[in-house]
This record gives C-alpha cells, structure tokens and sequence, in this order.
C-alpha cells in the first residue's frame, strides 16, 4: 500500500538510523518532525536535509512526555527509533540502558496515545532471542535476553502490546538484525563491527574479533531497514505484531573481514580477542512473516551494501 502524504514523527531522528528513515520519509513527500537529545545522533547526519520546508527538529529527552505530546500532535505517525544502543555498554550501565530503552518506550507510547497517533512503529532487536539453538530465528521462539539491552528491547515490545490492547493503539515491533551503512559511528567504544572493521582496515590495521571469529550474524544493509520501517506503517494485518526485519542470510566474522579485504584491495590478517559478556554466538533472521504480512524483500545484499558504506567512510576521510 502507497503511504498517502502524512506528518510523521521519528524519534532517534538524528542517529544512524533515524536519519536514514527521515531522508526516505521526505523523498516520498512526507512532513517529518525529528526527536533528538543527541546522546547518540548527530546534527550531521541531517544536515543534508536543513533546508527542506517539511522537516522539523526538536532537540528534547523522550524522559520529558509533556513535550513529547505537543511535537505529536496531528501527527499520523510515530516511527521509534530512540534508545541507547549496544549490549556491552548496556552491561556496564544497566540502568542508563532501561532508562533510554524501557523507560523511554512507554513514554513514547504514552504521548502517542495523548495526541492521537494512528500507528507507532518500534525499533526492536534481534537480541531479544539470546542464544537460541536454533539457526534461522522466528518470531514464535521464546524471548530469551543474555543482556540489560535484551531485556530492555523485551519489555519495550511488551509495553507495546499493552498499550495496544489497552488503549487501541496500532503498534508494530521491528526486530532488527544487525543493521549497517552509511553514518554508523566507527568512534563510540560500543560501536557495532562493520563501522569498526572498517575504520581500523581504512587505516591498514588488523581488525579485532571477539572469540574465534566462527560467530554468525545477518548483517542488514540499512535502506532494507528504512523499507521495511515504512511497509510497516500501512500493512493492513501488521498492527499487534512483532516482525523480524534482517536479509535473510548469515555471514560469520571471518567472512566479513575476507569481503572487506577483497573490497580493500588488502590482506589483513584478524587479531582474536576474548569473547564479550552478552554477545550471542549465530543470528539469522526468519523473515516468512515479514514477506506474508509487510511484503518485505530486502535487496541489498553484502558486497554491495559494505562498498556503499565503504565509499561513506571514504568520502567522510577525504
């Protein structure tokens, strides 16, 4: 279905994500109102988009829901992109992370529900499945968090669900699944693989991978994610649901880092480093549910999408 002009609202707007959403969201003629305390996002990464006339910024903490409620109103939708990413920083500071994640949904939830939204799409994650057996993860497994952040990505698709039973809220949970491309930050010390690989192997350093580089991860380029975020607005049967949204495919670390060199035009050997707390050891990404309900099909696949974000951190150099 062809989402009609509307006014929509993307928390987390200025971070990696966020601002990918708000750029798409503005090409296809949509008035976008960014919420950003730029903890984690940037004024950079919209600075492309300033002087379009349907963009907004609102520089605020998703704490503070007396003013989320006045940056909703008339709003048709919310697209919730805001949190604390990261299962090692989420283990250093638990609390810090619940507060961004858990706390910070049902505040969101709760000023939609204020000013009327239609739909609130959640940005979940992957790691709410922990360290299942089993290969490909689907949306009937138990939820089984190895992290702070698990569990605070849990509880948000929880607050959802009761949010929509008890209020009549539309609400759709994304399970992401390790996302990457363009405007990802290689700097943070919790920053995820691909953004760091490459800025390590741009400079002719080893890359470091945390146990013996067998672990699997379906890497998802970031323009499936902004398609599958907007599917989800509008799909009919979608509203009460939580949706893996990933490529479909799996890539062990080792393997990223032979793409990466061949991308490179390198021969950098790995250095090993010991496992980290939380981490779990393969995720792949079921996405049956997402095809029959969003009409979701990523089509960026692995070798494409790390040159686009390769050419990214080039440009970003130079």
């Amino acid at each position: 279905m062809t989402l009609a002009p509307s006014t929509c609202v993307v928390t987390g707007g200025a971070g990696f994500i966020g601002s990918h959403i708000s750029e798409r969201l503005l090409r296809d003629g949509h008035s976008v109102r960014v919420v950003d305390n730029y903890l984690t996002g940037s004024p950079e990464n919209l600075a492309h988009l300033r002087d379009n006339s349907r963009l907004s910024v609102h520089e605020l903490d998703i704490a503070d829901v007396e003013a989320l409620v006045g940056v909703f109103e008339g709003a048709d939708f919310v697209l919730h992109q805001a949190a604390l990413p990261s299962v090692p920083r989420s283990v250093a500071s638990p609390e810090q992370t619940w507060q961004h994640c858990a706390t910070g949904t049902l505040n969101v939830l709760e000023a939609a529900r204020v000013a009327g939204v239609r739909r609130l799409v959640n940005a979940s994650s992957s790691s709410v499945y922990g360290d299942s057996p089993v290969d490909s993860k689907h949306e009937d497994l138990p939820m089984r968090p190895l992290s702070p952040y698990a569990a605070a990505k849990m509880a948000g698709e929880a607050l959802c669900q009761a949010w929509g039973r008890s209020y009549g809220l539309e609400t759709v949970s994304l399970r992401y699944f390790n996302v990457y491309g363009p405007r990802q930050d290689p700097l943070s010390d919790y920053a995820a693989v691909i953004p760091l690989f490459i800025s390590i192997m741009l400079e002719g350093r080893r890359p470091p991978i945390t146990g013996d580089g067998g672990e699997t991860r379906g890497f998802t380029y970031v323009d499936d994610v902004v398609e599958g975020n907007l599917l989800a607005l509008t799909a009919p049967c979608a509203a009460g649901q939580a949706i893996n949204v990933g490529s479909g495919t799996s890539t062990s670390i080792r393997q990223l880092v032979e793409v990466l060199n061949k991308l490179l035009g390198t021969q950098l050997p790995p250095q090993f480093v010991p496992p980290r707390p939380g981490d779990i050891r393969h995720s792949r990404a079921d996405i049956n549910r997402a095809r029959e309900i969003l009409g979701f099909n990523p089509i960026v696949d692995l070798e494409t999408g790390l040159k686009n974000t390769l050419d990214w951190f080039r440009d970003r150099a130079g």
